[in-house]
């Protein structure tokens, strides 16, 4: 049974920092783009970040230069370190893998066939 865990979630100050892990069991993950996406109260399920199987990597705009997406191979772990943090951050975040192995980085949901069940965040102000 293929399964994503996610950890790391928490109430932060605004400026705050994080880190989420996510861990993958079941299957390894090796050839297959990891992504972070958040949902928000009230709103759609939305692109975070995401990591390729040769490392590459993809922010949302509204993320960019805050947060870093890394992974960690060997232990089938992919990690979101977030860094001045704000309050639309608040979200319940969710790590995914991408169907496809070696395909380019996706940021559309409906190419991710593996889902976490979330973590949330919440940033105070």
């Amino acid at each position: 049974q293929v399964q994503l865990v996610e950890s790391g979630g928490g109430l932060v100050q605004a400026g705050g920092s994080l880190r989420l892990s996510c861990a993958a069991s079941g299957r390894t993950f090796r050839t297959n783009t990891m992504g972070w996406f958040r949902q928000a109260p009230g709103k759609e399920r939305e692109f975070v970040a995401a990591i390729s199987s040769s490392g590459g990597s993809t922010y949302a705009d509204s993320v960019k230069g805050r947060f870093s997406i890394s992974r960690d191979k060997a232990k089938n772990t992919v990690d979101l370190q977030m860094n001045s943090l704000k309050p639309e951050d608040t979200a319940v975040y969710h790590c995914a893998a991408d169907a496809s192995t070696f395909a380019p980085i996706r940021t559309t949901q409906s190419y991710y066939e593996y889902w976490g069940q979330g973590t949330q965040v919440t940033v105070s102000s």
